[in-house]
């Protein structure tokens, strides 16, 4: 039976001894690397670019908030009870931390504090983090798989971006069709179909490299000859 109480689960361990947010070996060249899935199947961190490899598997996302790891509570209830953990709301969603947050300074007003790290709780709760409650609940030698709960399929959210093509260092959020021009804004706006110009003064005219050879010396004379004329004073009344 003490057995049974201290069993935990491969995937719990995962989210406490995992590293998150750092960059993945698999994928060092590549942009948006940082591990910020837990896979719960194979119990390690991955990347965007390794969801592909694991898209049949549970994957849990993890987020960052003041250089803590979080989860939404949505995704967590459908793996363990979280209940008495606080919670916090953040971007219009619920998370839940992973790990304990010790503080330096003891508590010493009254009411609620966590059971693990004695920080400060709101009511009615008694954790303040994943890790805090499941270290209660081994300390207290309870069944921990009773709080479990069966869960299957666990897949990312619709609004996660996960690149194409793993090995394109050019991935981006945005992409950008490299055969369309980019559109110039509208102080550059040219008529003759050029790419490659020269501006030799902040008033004067736009030479385009190209086609430099065909101005002639009598248009570039007058245009370089411009002067502004004598300013005249209005009559002193």
């Amino acid at each position: 039976m003490i057995m049974q109480a201290m069993w935990k689960p491969a995937w719990l361990e995962a989210l406490n001894t995992q590293k998150f947010f750092v960059a993945c070996s698999f994928h060092e060249h590549a942009k948006k690397n940082e591990k910020n899935i837990c896979c719960l199947d194979c119990c390690t961190s991955i990347c965007p670019h390794c969801v592909a490899a694991h898209r049949v598997h549970r994957l849990l996302q993890v987020r960052r908030y003041v250089y803590h790891d979080v989860v939404r509570l949505e995704d967590l209830e459908k793996l363990i009870d979280c209940s008495s953990v606080q919670s916090y709301t953040i971007n219009s969603s619920k998370v839940v931390f992973l790990k304990k947050r010790p503080q330096n300074r003891q508590f010493k007003g009254s009411g609620n504090i966590c059971t693990s790290c004695d920080r400060s709780l709101q009511e009615p709760y008694f954790h303040c983090s994943l890790d805090c409650k499941v270290e209660y609940i081994l300390r207290q030698k309870k069944n921990l798989s009773a709080y479990l709960r069966p869960c299957k399929v666990l897949q990312l959210g619709p609004d996660f971006f996960i690149p194409h093509d793993a090995d394109d260092d050019t991935t981006h959020s945005t992409l950008v069709d490299v055969d369309e021009p980019m559109e110039s804004s509208d102080s550059e706006n040219l008529s003759a179909p050029c790419t490659n110009f020269v501006r030799k003064k902040r008033s004067g005219p736009y030479i385009c490299a190209r086609s430099a050879n065909r101005v002639s010396d009598e248009d570039m004379a007058t245009n370089m000859s411009r002067r502004k004329g004598v300013p005249h004073r209005s009559p002193l009344c």
